[in-house]
């Protein structure tokens, strides 16, 4: 039985694609079981600095698998595929995605609906193709945008989440760069030429700076201000105060490109 999702790692980059293109890469457990092995061992791979997280297909991600839904609700199963009230299956995935010491980069290359979107939300950056479409389709099914409403309100806001939960009703890919589900829409020719330029800026940063950005924008919304500016100016003495911050003011000095430790 072959994998449906993949992992290949070249030039700093561990590229996840999701390979279940017949199914429209739904979240089936077969897929969502090997998505998580292929994001921990993306995880674990010292010569993995960035995750570039796609799908094979027109379709990025359709959302759960209604018909392994369908089987297990006759059955008597309860819950979701690939979704458990622990830290595995998609809630451990998304939690691991938005969590990631390192910065992950969605290559939108199609539609994605329901359980897609908690994926693309999950995402850092995310770049999608201009024909893409995309859709919270959970009431109009008789459930609800439960797991994935946990990154997607902070990217879209309370307001824009409710009106788009309510009404299911699909929108474009300039929507959702409008409303920051996307950070870029581009044409489908350009796709690999847009991740590719935002993958080689990324790879620029120092890993541990680059850990420390994401966790600045994780965490300081979420604080008071007097309690925000203690922790950042702490942060901010410990990094100035690394190996790298040496480094790379050295190498600027010098003009030359930085060598990062763990590179």
């Amino acid at each position: 039985m072959s994998d449906l999702v993949h992992l290949d790692v070249a030039g700093g980059v561990g590229r996840i694609t999701l390979d279940s293109p017949e199914n429209r890469n739904a979240l089936s457990t077969r897929l969502t079981t090997d998505l998580e092995r292929c994001v921990d061992a993306a995880l674990a791979d010292d010569r993995v600095r960035v995750i570039v997280l796609t799908g094979a297909g027109p379709v990025f991600c359709s959302g759960a698998d209604l018909k392994e839904q369908r089987a297990r609700n006759e059955a008597g199963q309860q819950g979701a595929p690939g979704v458990s009230g622990t830290l595995t299956g998609l809630p451990g995935i998304i939690t691991a995605l938005w969590e990631s010491p390192k910065p992950v980069v969605g290559r939108i290359n199609g539609p994605a609906r329901a359980g897609g979107l908690g994926l693309v939300a999950a995402c850092d950056i995310a770049v999608g193709v201009e024909g893409a479409t995309f859709g919270f389709s959970e009431v109009r099914l008789g459930v609800i945008p439960a797991i994935i409403s946990v990154v997607c309100i902070p990217k879209l806001g309370p307001a824009r989440a409710m009106e788009l939960f309510l009404t299911g009703e699909p929108f474009d890919a300039g929507r959702a760069t409008e409303w920051g589900l996307l950070n870029a829409a581009v044409p489908a020719s350009e796709l690999d030429d847009a991740v590719g330029h935002c993958v080689a800026n990324i790879l620029k940063g120092a890993p541990s700076a680059l850990a420390g950005a994401k966790q600045l924008v994780r965490r300081v919304p979420g604080m008071p201000m007097a309690e925000a500016f203690a922790w950042t100016a702490a942060e901010s003495g410990r990094f100035f105060a690394s190996a790298d911050a040496l480094e790379g003011m050295t190498a600027f000095a010098e003009k030359r490109p930085p060598r990062w430790a763990n590179r």
